[in-house]
C-alpha cells in the first residue's frame, strides 16, 4: 500500500507449501484465490528446492518435474495447478505476461519522451553548430550566415512576423501591442476621471472670476489653461510607456542573441554591446520627440470642422444623459440643469459650467485621440524600426573586421565537449526510437 497504492506492480507469491500445518490448506487456497487479502494482480503459489536438494546439486528441470508432481498429487493444491496459479512454469509466464503489458502501456509515453528529447537536443545542438570551418573564407562565409540569419530573426520580430524561436510566455509583438492597447484606455479613463474632478475646479473659477459676462459664455482663457494642465499631465506617462517597450525590445534582442551566439562568447558579447548602445540612443532620441510633441500639444488648436462636429457629439451626448437621469429621477427636465458627474445631471449646475464642460470634455477628446496614435507612432519608429535596422547595420559592421573574423568565432574547451556530447546523446536517443519502432 505505501509503495505500489495502485496495485498495478504487485503479485503475491507464495512459498514451502509444503511446509504449512496439515488442516490449514482450505486457508492458503483462499489466499491464494485472492480471498483473504485482496490484491489486484492475485496470487501464486510455488515450491522452491529446499537446502537438502541444493546441496544434493538436484537441477532445476528435475526440481520444476517434483513440484509438478506435488502440485498434481496434493488434493487442495491441485485446483491451483489447473488454474495455473501454481509451479514455477507458471509463475515465469504471468510474470512474462505482465511485463509484455506493462512494456506496451509505457510504450506511447516512453515514445513521447524519446521524441521531446530528441527535439530538444536538436535544438540545442543547433546552438552549437557543426564546428568552426578551418579556412579563412570558410569562416568569413560561416561569420555571415550567424549574423544574417540573427539580424534576419530580428527584423522578422519587429515587422510581427512568428519566428517560433522565443522563450517568452507571450511573443514580442502582442506584448507590444498589449502596450499600446493599454496607453489608449489610460487615455480613456483619463478622460472620465477628468470629467469627474473639473467640475468643481470650473465652479470655483467661475464664482471666484467671472465678470460682467453672462452666464454660459466661456472665457477662453480659463478654457486653456485647463486643457494645457490636463494635456501636461499625460508627459510622464507616455514617457514611462516608452520605457516599457524599449525594455521589452531589449530583452527580446537579448534573447534571439543569445539563441544564435551562445556557441561564440566573443560574438555574443559584441551583439549585447550594439544592443545596449542602440537601445540607449534610440531611446533618448524617443523621448526627445515625445516632450517635443507634448510641448506642441500645450498649444490648444484644433481644425474648426473637427472641433465643430465634436462639440455637438458632446452637447447631444451630454443632452440624453440629463435627459435619461430627468426620467429616472422623476424631476421634471425644463427645471433641471443639473449634473451628477462631469457631463452627467445633478443639482444647481449653472449654464457657464456646463457650457465650460462640453467644450473641455471636446477638446480633451480630440487631444486625447491624436497622442492615442501619435505617441504609439513615435515608439514605434524610433524603437521598433529604427532600433533594428540600426542593430542590423552594426552588426553587419563586424564583417568588416577581417582582423577579428577569428576572435569573433573562437570557441572555448567546454563548447567543444559540450557539442560532442549533444552529438552522442543525439545518436544513442535516435537508436533509442529504432528499437522502439521494432515494436509497432
Amino acid at each position: 500500500q505505501e509503495v505500489d497504492p495502485s496495485g498495478e506492480r504487485t503479485v503475491g507469491i507464495l512459498t514451502k507449501p509444503d511446509l504449512v500445518d496439515k488442516g490449514t490448506e482450505s486457508t492458503i487456497v483462499d489466499i491464494v484465490q485472492n480471498l483473504v487479502v485482496e490484491l489486484k494482480k492475485g496470487y501464486m503459489i510455488v515450491k522452491c528446492r529446499g537446502q537438502k536438494e541444493i546441496n544434493d546439486k538436484l537441477t532445476l528441470q528435475d526440481a520444476i518435474a517434483r513440484e509438478n508432481r506435488y502440485f498434481e498429487e496434493h488434493e487442495q493444491f491441485r485446483t491451483l495447478l489447473d488454474e495455473k496459479k501454481a509451479s514455477i512454469p507458471h509463475l515465469a509466464e504471468r510474470l512474462t505476461n505482465e511485463l509484455v503489458y506493462h512494456i506496451s502501456k509505457c510504450l506511447p509515453n516512453l515514445r513521447r519522451d524519446v521524441e521531446e528529447k530528441l527535439s530538444k537536443t536538436r535544438k540545442e545542438l543547433k546552438l552549437y553548430g557543426n564546428g568552426i570551418p578551418t579556412s579563412e573564407n570558410e569562416r568569413l562565409a560561416f561569420l555571415i550566415d550567424k549574423i544574417t540569419e540573427f539580424c534576419s530573426q530580428i527584423i522578422s520580430l519587429v515587422s510581427g512576423e512568428d519566428t517560433g524561436n522565443h522563450t517568452e510566455e507571450m511573443r514580442y509583438f502582442p506584448q507590444v501591442r498589449h502596450e499600446f492597447s493599454a496607453w489608449k484606455t489610460f487615455l480613456d479613463d483619463k478622460g472620465l476621471n477628468f470629467q469627474d474632478t473639473l467640475r468643481d475646479e470650473i465652479e470655483e473659477y467661475d464664482n471666484l472670476h467671472r465678470g460682467q459676462e453672462l452666464p454660459g459664455f466661456v472665457n477662453y482663457k480659463t478654457f486653456e489653461s485647463i486643457m494645457k494642465d490636463e494635456i501636461f499631465k499625460l508627459e510622464e506617462p507616455a514617457i514611462q510607456k516608452l520605457k516599457i517597450i524599449a525594455e521589452i525590445t531589449r530583452t527580446s534582442f537579448l534573447n534571439i542573441a543569445e539563441s544564435h551566439f551562445a556557441a561564440f562568447s566573443n560574438l555574443l558579447r559584441a551583439s549585447k554591446i550594439k544592443i545596449e548602445d542602440y537601445k540607449q540612443e534610440q531611446e533618448i532620441k524617443a523621448e526627445c520627440l515625445l516632450r517635443t510633441h507634448f510641448r506642441i500639444e500645450s498649444v490648444v488648436y484644433s481644425q474648426d470642422t473637427i472641433y465643430s462636429q465634436t462639440l455637438t457629439t458632446t452637447k447631444d451626448r451630454i443632452s440624453q444623459e440629463n435627459h435619461k437621469y430627468s426620467i429616472s429621477s422623476g424631476f421634471s427636465f425644463s427645471n433641471t440643469s443639473q449634473k451628477h458627474a462631469f457631463g452627467s445631471a445633478v443639482p444647481k449646475l449653472n449654464a457657464s459650467v456646463e457650457e465650460m464642460s462640453s467644450h473641455l470634455q471636446t477638446y480633451y477628446k480630440i487631444a486625447s485621440n491624436r497622442m492615442a496614435d501619435q505617441v504609439p507612432l513615435i515608439i514605434r519608429y524610433y524603437i521598433l524600426k529604427e532600433f533594428s535596422e540600426k542593430l542590423r547595420a552594426g552588426m553587419l559592421e563586424l564583417l568588416q573586421e577581417r582582423d577579428k573574423i577569428t576572435v569573433y568565432l573562437y570557441e572555448n574547451a567546454d563548447t567543444k565537449r559540450k557539442r560532442e556530447s549533444l552529438k552522442k546523446q543525439l545518436d544513442r536517443l535516435k537508436r533509442a526510437r529504432q528499437e522502439l519502432n521494432r515494436f509497432g
